[in-house]
Protein backbone atom coordinates (compact mmCIF):
# COMPACT_ATOMS: atom_id res chain seq x y z
CA UNK A 1 0.00 0.00 0.00
CA UNK A 2 1.09 3.62 -0.44
CA UNK A 3 -0.06 7.15 0.22
CA UNK A 4 -1.44 7.54 -3.30
CA UNK A 5 -3.37 4.26 -3.06
CA UNK A 6 -4.96 5.30 0.23
CA UNK A 7 -5.85 8.71 -1.23
CA UNK A 8 -7.44 6.99 -4.22
CA UNK A 9 -9.47 4.67 -2.00
CA UNK A 10 -10.67 7.63 0.06
CA UNK A 11 -11.77 9.45 -3.10
CA UNK A 12 -13.66 6.37 -4.30
CA UNK A 13 -15.34 5.92 -0.91
CA UNK A 14 -16.41 9.59 -0.91
CA UNK A 15 -17.87 9.21 -4.39
CA UNK A 16 -19.68 5.99 -3.48
CA UNK A 17 -21.23 7.72 -0.46
CA UNK A 18 -22.28 10.74 -2.52
CA UNK A 19 -19.94 13.00 -0.58
CA UNK A 20 -17.94 15.96 -1.82
CA UNK A 21 -14.40 15.20 -3.00
CA UNK A 22 -11.92 16.09 -0.27
CA UNK A 23 -14.52 16.06 2.51
CA UNK A 24 -12.49 13.45 4.41
CA UNK A 25 -9.13 14.43 5.89
CA UNK A 26 -6.45 11.73 5.94
CA UNK A 27 -4.39 11.71 9.14
CA UNK A 28 -1.18 9.80 8.45
CA UNK A 29 -0.35 8.12 11.76
CA UNK A 30 3.39 8.53 12.08
CA UNK A 31 3.87 7.21 15.63
CA UNK A 32 6.93 4.98 16.04
CA UNK A 33 7.85 5.49 12.39
CA UNK A 34 11.47 6.23 11.42
CA UNK A 35 12.08 9.83 10.39
CA UNK A 36 13.07 8.81 6.88
CA UNK A 37 9.64 7.25 6.29
CA UNK A 38 7.90 10.35 7.62
CA UNK A 39 10.07 12.57 5.42
CA UNK A 40 9.21 10.45 2.38
CA UNK A 41 5.49 11.07 2.97
CA UNK A 42 6.12 14.79 3.55
CA UNK A 43 8.06 14.90 0.28
CA UNK A 44 5.00 13.48 -1.50
CA UNK A 45 3.10 16.56 -0.37
CA UNK A 46 1.08 15.17 2.53
CA UNK A 47 0.75 17.62 5.43
CA UNK A 48 -1.52 16.06 8.08
CA UNK A 49 -0.04 13.64 10.59
CA UNK A 50 -1.05 11.98 13.85
CA UNK A 51 0.99 11.13 16.92
CA UNK A 52 0.15 9.10 20.03
CA UNK A 53 2.56 10.63 22.52
CA UNK A 54 3.50 14.17 23.42
CA UNK A 55 7.15 13.26 23.97
CA UNK A 56 7.56 11.58 20.60
CA UNK A 57 5.93 14.50 18.81
CA UNK A 58 8.21 16.93 20.67
CA UNK A 59 11.29 15.05 19.48
CA UNK A 60 10.12 14.87 15.86
CA UNK A 61 7.89 17.66 14.64
CA UNK A 62 9.57 20.98 15.57
CA UNK A 63 12.48 20.06 13.29
CA UNK A 64 10.25 18.81 10.46
CA UNK A 65 8.14 21.95 10.64
CA UNK A 66 11.17 24.11 9.97
CA UNK A 67 11.39 22.47 6.54
CA UNK A 68 7.63 21.88 6.06
CA UNK A 69 5.99 24.84 7.86
CA UNK A 70 2.46 24.13 6.62
CA UNK A 71 2.34 20.73 8.33
CA UNK A 72 -0.47 19.98 10.79
CA UNK A 73 -0.03 17.46 13.61
CA UNK A 74 -2.91 15.92 15.58
CA UNK A 75 -2.72 14.09 18.92
CA UNK A 76 -4.61 10.80 18.61
CA UNK A 77 -3.34 9.15 21.79
CA UNK A 78 -4.17 9.74 25.46
CA UNK A 79 -3.27 13.07 27.03
CA UNK A 80 -2.25 13.49 30.65
CA UNK A 81 -3.44 16.69 32.32
CA UNK A 82 0.11 17.68 33.26
CA UNK A 83 1.14 17.65 29.59
CA UNK A 84 -1.59 20.00 28.32
CA UNK A 85 0.66 23.05 28.00
CA UNK A 86 3.23 21.14 25.93
CA UNK A 87 0.48 19.49 23.87
CA UNK A 88 -1.02 22.86 22.94
CA UNK A 89 2.43 24.01 21.80
CA UNK A 90 2.75 20.98 19.52
CA UNK A 91 -0.66 19.98 18.18
CA UNK A 92 -3.22 21.57 15.89
CA UNK A 93 -5.92 19.18 17.14
CA UNK A 94 -6.52 16.84 20.07
CA UNK A 95 -8.74 13.81 19.40
CA UNK A 96 -8.76 12.34 22.91
CA UNK A 97 -10.59 14.73 25.23
CA UNK A 98 -12.32 12.30 27.61
CA UNK A 99 -12.70 13.68 31.15
CA UNK A 100 -13.61 16.84 33.04
CA UNK A 101 -10.19 17.32 34.65
CA UNK A 102 -8.55 17.36 31.22
CA UNK A 103 -11.23 19.68 29.80
CA UNK A 104 -10.75 22.12 32.68
CA UNK A 105 -6.98 22.11 32.22
CA UNK A 106 -7.27 22.71 28.48
CA UNK A 107 -9.84 25.46 29.03
CA UNK A 108 -7.53 27.28 31.43
CA UNK A 109 -4.61 27.08 29.02
CA UNK A 110 -6.75 28.11 26.04
CA UNK A 111 -8.06 31.12 27.95
CA UNK A 112 -4.54 32.32 28.73
CA UNK A 113 -3.42 31.87 25.11
CA UNK A 114 -6.52 33.19 23.41
CA UNK A 115 -6.38 30.32 20.91
CA UNK A 116 -7.53 26.71 20.89
CA UNK A 117 -6.71 23.61 18.87
CA UNK A 118 -9.48 21.57 17.29
CA UNK A 119 -10.94 19.37 20.02
CA UNK A 120 -12.59 15.98 19.58
CA UNK A 121 -14.26 14.14 22.45
CA UNK A 122 -13.28 10.47 22.56
CA UNK A 123 -16.29 8.19 23.03
CA UNK A 124 -15.87 4.64 24.30
CA UNK A 125 -18.63 3.33 22.04
CA UNK A 126 -17.94 -0.29 22.99
CA UNK A 127 -17.87 0.50 26.72
CA UNK A 128 -14.59 -1.41 27.01
CA UNK A 129 -13.15 -1.12 30.53
CA UNK A 130 -9.55 -1.03 29.30
CA UNK A 131 -10.18 1.76 26.81
CA UNK A 132 -10.31 5.51 27.34
CA UNK A 133 -13.31 7.57 26.33
CA UNK A 134 -16.59 8.94 27.58
CA UNK A 135 -19.30 6.26 28.02
CA UNK A 136 -22.17 6.57 25.53
CA UNK A 137 -24.63 7.44 28.30
CA UNK A 138 -22.52 10.47 29.30
CA UNK A 139 -21.70 11.96 25.89
CA UNK A 140 -24.40 14.64 25.84
CA UNK A 141 -23.59 15.79 29.37
CA UNK A 142 -19.86 15.92 28.65
CA UNK A 143 -20.37 17.95 25.48
CA UNK A 144 -22.42 20.39 27.57
CA UNK A 145 -19.68 20.49 30.23
CA UNK A 146 -17.04 21.33 27.63
CA UNK A 147 -19.22 24.01 26.07
CA UNK A 148 -19.77 25.43 29.54
CA UNK A 149 -15.99 25.81 29.78
CA UNK A 150 -16.05 27.74 26.45
CA UNK A 151 -14.17 24.96 24.70
CA UNK A 152 -14.80 24.88 20.93
CA UNK A 153 -15.64 21.22 20.37
CA UNK A 154 -15.04 20.17 16.76
CA UNK A 155 -16.46 16.67 16.93
CA UNK A 156 -16.26 13.15 18.32
CA UNK A 157 -13.77 10.29 18.00
CA UNK A 158 -14.04 6.54 18.54
CA UNK A 159 -12.00 3.35 18.24
CA UNK A 160 -14.41 0.41 17.82
CA UNK A 161 -13.74 -2.91 19.60
CA UNK A 162 -11.59 -5.11 17.39
CA UNK A 163 -14.06 -8.01 17.55
CA UNK A 164 -17.21 -6.08 16.66
CA UNK A 165 -18.64 -4.70 13.42
CA UNK A 166 -17.11 -1.21 13.16
CA UNK A 167 -19.98 0.28 11.17
CA UNK A 168 -22.29 -0.07 14.17
CA UNK A 169 -19.93 2.06 16.23
CA UNK A 170 -19.43 4.60 13.44
CA UNK A 171 -23.19 4.97 13.09
CA UNK A 172 -23.55 5.44 16.85
CA UNK A 173 -20.86 8.12 16.89
CA UNK A 174 -22.52 9.92 13.97
CA UNK A 175 -25.84 9.86 15.84
CA UNK A 176 -24.25 11.42 18.93
CA UNK A 177 -22.55 14.10 16.81
CA UNK A 178 -25.74 15.02 14.99
CA UNK A 179 -27.68 15.20 18.23
CA UNK A 180 -25.14 17.64 19.64
CA UNK A 181 -24.69 19.75 16.52
CA UNK A 182 -21.10 18.58 15.93
CA UNK A 183 -19.68 18.28 12.41
CA UNK A 184 -16.42 16.41 13.04
CA UNK A 185 -16.23 12.61 13.09
CA UNK A 186 -12.77 11.15 13.70
CA UNK A 187 -13.29 7.47 12.96
CA UNK A 188 -11.91 4.77 10.74
CA UNK A 189 -8.44 3.27 10.49
CA UNK A 190 -6.50 1.20 7.97
CA UNK A 191 -8.89 -1.77 8.00
CA UNK A 192 -12.21 0.08 7.99
CA UNK A 193 -11.83 3.68 6.82
CA UNK A 194 -14.07 3.16 3.79
CA UNK A 195 -16.93 2.07 6.05
CA UNK A 196 -16.28 5.12 8.21
CA UNK A 197 -16.41 7.44 5.19
CA UNK A 198 -19.73 5.91 4.15
CA UNK A 199 -21.08 6.85 7.58
CA UNK A 200 -19.76 10.42 7.57
CA UNK A 201 -16.15 10.37 8.80
CA UNK A 202 -14.44 13.74 8.42
CA UNK A 203 -11.06 12.44 9.62
CA UNK A 204 -9.65 8.94 9.08
CA UNK A 205 -6.49 7.68 10.79
CA UNK A 206 -4.23 5.49 8.66
CA UNK A 207 -0.72 4.44 9.63
CA UNK A 208 0.87 1.17 8.56
CA UNK A 209 -0.97 1.11 5.22
CA UNK A 210 0.91 4.30 4.34
CA UNK A 211 4.25 3.89 6.09
CA UNK A 212 4.63 0.12 6.36
CA UNK A 213 4.76 -1.88 9.58
CA UNK A 214 5.73 0.07 12.68
CA UNK A 215 9.17 -0.55 14.10
CA UNK A 216 9.03 0.21 17.84
CA UNK A 217 12.37 0.73 19.53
Amino acid sequence: MSLSEIQSRIAKAEAAAGRSPGSTQLIAISKVQPNERVKAVLDQGHRLFGENRVQEAASKWPAFRESYPDTKVHLVGPLQSNKVKQALDLFDAIHTLDRKKLATRIASEVQSRGAAPELFIQVNTGEEPQKAGVPPSEVDAFVATCRGLDLPITGLMCIPPIDETPSLHFALLAKFAERNGLKGLSMGMSADFEEAIALGATHVRVGSAIFGARTPA
